[in-house]
């Protein structure tokens, strides 16, 4: 299958007269067996004596069988023809999609400064949530879609360079299950100590939660957790995961995958 950008490489797209013949097998599959020539150049644009040609020139190349004055049928050749060009027509509209497009596609950010729509801002990533201030000023801009005062979601394109900013990182800290001591087993001063050093908590098992309820914490993240401590630090905040023994693997196997930093701190006291 073709892989090249060149318009040029999908075969309707190749000739003005390749497009219509497509155009035209695609009304006679419609309209088959009774076809009005008039009405094909209608709905194509083209005169009714261009249809007659190409229909002679179609006939002549198999692709279509003339059953008498205004019937024709589109053979098996001019089905797999049609299938054809219409993968390849498929494939282009995927690469426009996806590599044309999509490179223009509209992301949202936060306004940190009044911005006018159509100005060049600056994109940081502060809290974990990106950023956007006016003005060419820093390794990465792009181009404001919308107007927006401070605070407000502004719709940002045309995206160049790199916002920089460090990875967060992961302390987790091993909580027994139930059966070998539970939340008890954990030094709950140290955890409350830990907790004050990190932007984010958060827990995942009942022991876990037990464990915030006696230390007066407050966790930010309870459900989803594998996913979302990893989306936090992947968007530079550090996190506190409290986390039952029975649930640390599916945390720290998600951590690897997504090369986040992270240390397991032993809870038990």
């Amino acid at each position: 299958m073709a892989n090249e950008t060149d318009p040029g490489e999908f075969g309707v797209l190749r000739s003005k007269r390749n497009a219509t013949r497509y155009q035209i097998l695609v009304e006679i599959a419609e309209r088959q067996p009774a076809v009005n020539q008039q009405e094909i150049a209608d709905a194509i644009g083209i005169t009714a004596q261009a249809v007659s040609d190409y229909l002679q020139d179609l006939v002549e190349q198999s692709y279509v069988n003339k059953h008498g004055r205004g019937r024709y049928e589109v053979t098996k050749e001019g089905v797999d023809w049609l299938i054809s060009q219409t993968d390849d027509l498929r494939e282009f509209v995927d690469h426009v999609s996806e590599d044309v497009i999509g490179q223009v596609e509209t992301e949202t950010a936060i306004a940190s400064t009044e911005i006018s729509e159509g100005e060049t801002v600056t994109m940081t990533m502060q809290d974990g949530v990106l950023r956007a201030m006016a003005g060419d000023t820093g390794g990465a801009t792009a181009v404001a879609v919308t107007a927006a005062e401070p605070g407000d979601d502004v719709g940002i394109t045309n995206f160049e360079g790199v916002v920089d900013y460090e990875l967060g990182t992961v302390a987790v800290v091993s909580i027994p299950q139930v059966q070998n001591g539970g939340s008890r087993a954990v030094d709950g001063e140290r955890v409350t100590e830990l907790a004050d050093e990190y932007d984010l908590i958060a827990v995942a098992g009942a022991e876990a939660v037990a464990l915030a309820d006696r230390t007066g914490l407050d966790p930010d993240i309870r459900f989803g957790s594998p996913e979302a401590v990893q989306e936090a630090a992947a968007k530079g905040l550090d996190v506190l995961l409290l986390a039952a023994t029975d649930a640390l693997s599916r945390h720290t196997d998600k951590l690897r995958e997504q090369n986040v930093s992270y240390e397991v701190v032993d809870g038990a006291d």
